[in-house]
């Protein structure tokens, strides 16, 4: 019989959903012959997820929090089979408790996350509980946690299948900048911009962006010179559209989003910036 390693154990575990001893007993009536272990652990009826590791998982709820300092951020996707899970009480419970674990802890990878306590009970109990309950997959997909010397802020959409977190420089937002912010993290959420500010904007996007303009001027019967300035216009374009500061504010069509960040900072009596965001949409394809 070949050795039983704890990566079998653990690929075995996520595959299916049983427990590690379940698992490694599996593993081991089977000499570690993987597609074998499924099989014993369904028939066991011990895999909870065994007929179910095929299967698509794209509804489900996005969720973000904050520590009331403004300090730290958690945000994360939780994914379900049917939008009739995703709505059920228990499952919402279950991702705002996953949520919560990781802001008051600091995990680095799902493994750790589904080891966090939650009560007397951890993520991995509760998530077990969850899958007995229902008939379907359902995964935590992805999260992130933030920690900043200025102020994090989240906003998260109606229906929870879309949150923002933002990370701003100011440190104790007056109520009127807060409001403030908070418009800024619906703006992410409405407009997707990729960047911050042109300078976040890799130098390999631009010469890419830069080329497609070129070839389609060129295409179109322009002259080189005439194509390379039409290029630079459509390079301004696109950090209007992608450039979150360069983006025309969604609540106010006569300023952008620079000019709120402003307000902030008159408000505050120091000059504020926008250090990042993070945004979650449901089921988007992931990099």
């Amino acid at each position: 019989m070949g050795q039983i390693t704890p990566q079998m154990v653990k690929d075995l575990r996520e595959k299916t959903g049983a427990g590690m001893a379940d698992c490694k007993t599996a593993l081991t009536e089977t000499d570690g012959n993987m597609n074998e272990a499924i099989e014993f652990l369904r028939k066991k009826g011990a895999a909870a997820l065994a007929k179910r590791q095929d299967r698509s998982a794209n509804e489900g709820l996005v969720i973000a929090m904050t520590t009331a300092d403004g300090k730290n951020a958690a945000m994360v996707e939780v994914n379900s089979e049917t939008d009739f899970v995703a709505k059920n009480e228990g499952f919402e419970v279950f991702t705002k408790q996953v949520c919560e674990a990781i802001l008051n802890n600091n995990p680095k990878n799902i493994d750790e996350v589904l080891a966090l306590k939650v009560g007397n009970d951890t993520v991995n109990g509760l998530y077990n509980e969850l899958l007995a309950k229902f008939s379907e997959k359902i995964e935590i997909r992805r999260f992130v946690r933030l920690t900043t010397e200025g102020f994090l802020a989240s906003y998260i959409h109606a229906g929870s299948k879309l949150a923002v977190l933002i990370d701003m420089s100011v440190k104790n937002p007056s109520e009127k900048s807060f409001k403030l912010i908070r418009d800024i993290a619906m703006q992410i959420a409405a407009m997707n911009p990729l960047f911050v500010e042109r300078k976040d904007v890799p130098q390999s996007v631009i010469d890419k962006e830069l080329e497609i303009y070129k070839e389609a001027a060129v295409t179109e019967g322009k002259n080189p010179d005439i194509a390379e300035k039409i290029a630079v216009g459509k390079l301004n374009k696109f950090y209007q559209e992608q450039c979150l500061v360069e983006q025309q504010f969604v609540k106010d069509s006569t300023k952008f989003i620079k000019d709120v960040v402003k307000e902030i900072s008159a408000d505050s009596g120091s000059e504020v910036k926008i250090n990042g965001f993070v945004r979650f949409f449901l089921g988007e394809t992931l990099e």
